[in-house]
Formats: structure tokens, sequence, C-alpha cells
């Protein structure tokens, strides 16, 4: 209970800090937009305010996703977080086609040439968001890989991709500054790939812990050390593992003397049980069935 007590802990207050960063720079970049009539700046200032939506998305999903379980889940609303990332992924990925489309649209329409260079104001707002974002990147990464969070991972990637915005826009507006328009719809396309790519990333690892993928096989060797190790164990026959949400299920079938009693044998399992569920903080649910052996 403590655990999951810090994840929501650390999740709750890697959320509002994101929330309130992307706030500020949503009104910062819109006015600089505005201010130093640039395009490229009033875009990226759209995509911070989408990520603003995005984490109120990781905070329900993080939220729904730590109930008890109950009768009509028993096996508890873990996957509701893989949901949030799926989402996440998907707004990820939406953007990501938007820039590129915008990009496209530019340099097809042949509309860059008439674009009038914007203000010093443009090319600051740039540089503070690339610095902010890159440090809200880190900060919320760390926490995630922490927690073993999908979800705020995804958040940490959508930070990335509006540095990665701002980046963009920062050559558009320095490049339309010294004469060079065609660099802005330039960069959105590299930058579109880079998103994209963070999309699929995010979606596929969400999509594997959502349809019952066993776990690594140094975690799956690691499990099997740890169940031969015990007291009364002639060896492992059998060992099954799933990925639930960013928890792991195991079904496990242990050798034990067959002429031992069944109290005893009992009791060997309750062993494995134990130190899997001690070493392993990550699995929630063990299953051990005992074999009969011979010594």
């Amino acid at each position: 209970m403590k655990r999951e007590e810090e994840f929501e802990r650390v999740a709750m207050r890697v959320s509002a800090v994101s929330m309130i960063a992307n706030a500020a720079l949503t009104v910062f970049k819109l006015l600089a937009g505005v201010l130093a009539d640039s395009g490229a700046m009033i875009s990226d200032a759209v995509h911070s305010a989408s990520d603003v939506f995005s984490t109120i998305v990781v905070i329900i999903g993080i939220r729904i996703s730590r109930k008890d379980s109950d009768k009509n889940h028993p096996y508890g609303h873990e996957r509701l977080e893989c949901v949030a990332a799926i989402v996440l992924a998907t707004i990820l990925a939406a953007t990501g086609l938007g820039i590129g489309y915008s990009a496209v649209r530019k340099i097809a329409g042949g509309s860059v040439a008439s674009m009038s260079a914007p203000g010093m104001l443009a090319l600051v707002a740039a540089v503070v968001s690339i610095v902010v974002k890159e440090a809200m990147y880190q900060y919320t990464r760390v926490h995630a890989k922490r927690i073993d969070s999908g979800a705020l991972m995804a958040d940490a990637w959508h930070h990335r991709s509006d540095a990665l915005s701002s980046v963009g826009a920062l050559i558009g507006i320095a490049g339309a500054r010294m004469g060079f328009p065609i660099l802005d719809p330039i960069a959105s396309l590299v930058i579109c790939f880079f998103i994209g790519k963070a999309a699929y990333d995010i979606f596929m690892d969400a999509v594997d812990k959502m349809v019952d993928k066993a776990c690594d096989e140094e975690t799956e060797s690691a499990l099997k050390e740890c169940a031969a190790a015990q007291e009364g164990v002639l060896g492992v026959d059998l060992l099954h593992t799933r990925v639930f949400g960013n928890k792991i299920y195991v079904d496990i079938e242990i050798r034990a003397d067959g002429e031992e009693t069944l109290k005893r044998a009992h009791a060997t399992a309750e062993r494995v049980h134990d130190s899997i569920e001690k070493n392993f903080p990550k699995v929630k649910h063990i299953m051990v069935h005992v074999n009969p052996g011979e010594k």
C-alpha cells in the first residue's frame, strides 16, 4: 500500500508542475507570437496548450488506475493507465501530423516567400521554451522511470516534442530574419518525424502492457532463481508471467518431495510466494502450483 501511495503522490506532483509550466509557457509564447508577428511562435503556443490537456489526461488515467479491486474488476484497474498512455500517444501523433501538414502546405503553396520577418521577441521566446521544455522532459522522465508509469513517460515525451517544436520555431524564425523563410517549414517536417517516432514507441509500449505480454527474460530468470533457492524446492517446472499495466502476474509450478505431507508442501509454496513478493515489488499476484518429485 505504501508503494501505491508513493506512486500516486509522485505522479500528482509531477503532473501539477507540468500543468503550471505549460500554462505559463502558453501565455508567454502566445504574447510573443502576437507582439513579434510570428506565426511559428503562435503555433508553438497552441502546442504548449495541448500539453495542458495531455497532463489532465495523465492525471485522470493515474487516478482511475489506482482504484482498488472491486467485484467487476477483481484484478484492479492498472490497465487504465495504459489507456491514458494510448490517448496521449494519439494526441502526440496528431500534433506531429498537424505540424507536418502545415509545413507541406507552406512549401507546396509557395507562401513562404511572402512571409514577413518576425521580431526578436519571438526568437527569445523560442530559446526560453526549448530550455524549459527540455528541463521538464528530463524531470518528468526521471520520475516516470522511478515509479514505472507509462502515462507519465508519455507526458515526458510530450514535453520533448514541444522542445523539438520550439527548435523548429527557433530555426524558422532565425532563418526568416536572415532572409531564408523556407527553413521554417523544412524544420517543421523534421520535427514531425521525431514526434511520430515518440508517439509510436509510447503506443506500442502501452499495447504490450494491455495484451498480457510476458516480462523480459532477465526478470523471468531472476524469478526462477528466487523460487529454486527456497527450502523444499527441488526445481522449477514452469513459469508464466504477464505484464498487467505496470504490474506483473506470475504463475509458477515448482517441484517438491512427493513423500512430504500436504502441510509441508503448502509451507514450501508459501515460502516461494512470500520470497517473490518481497524481492519483486512489481509482482502483484503469484499463483504457486506444487508438483510431486523425488529427492
